[in-house]
């Protein structure tokens, strides 16, 4: 085979420039099955990157009657992008708290007091929810 044949070969291939029902077409397309369906999944490190908090965005972790405490997780998704922190600041946990207050059926017209805010990021550094603790 000529270079020339070779190099023609190599371009038709990656233009994409077969015509349908061809033997070349139908073995591109073979091979990109064959590569989605059996490459493995960890090669890419696709993990789901947030859980599922629902449609209010906001999930009770954990409770304490005794001590009046409760533990919400709050996806980040529900906060306006400007409001969103790495840390704990004084702004956010107002924001936190007036979500909290609308979204939270039990905490609906009651008081209560944010005593807490854990950022919880992925590996990239990334916000994902807030672990946010309360008192009752």
């Amino acid at each position: 085979m000529e270079m020339g044949q070779l190099w023609k070969g190599l371009v038709r291939t990656v233009f994409w420039s077969y015509e349908r029902g061809s033997w070349p077409y139908d073995v591109m397309v073979l091979a990109i099955i064959a590569f989605v369906l059996l490459t493995p999944r960890g090669w890419f490190h696709d993990q789901p990157q947030s859980i599922d908090l629902g449609s209010s965005g906001v999930q009770l972790i954990s409770g304490d009657d005794q001590a009046g405490t409760r533990v919400y997780r709050m996806d980040v998704k529900v906060l306006a992008p400007q409001k969103r922190s790495a840390k704990s600041t004084p702004e956010l946990e107002r924001e936190t708290h007036d979500i909290l207050g609308r979204k939270v059926e039990e905490l609906k017209e009651r008081t209560f007091q944010v005593l807490q805010i854990d950022p919880v990021s992925d590996g990239n550094g990334s916000v994902l929810y807030y672990d946010v603790t309360l008192h009752l």
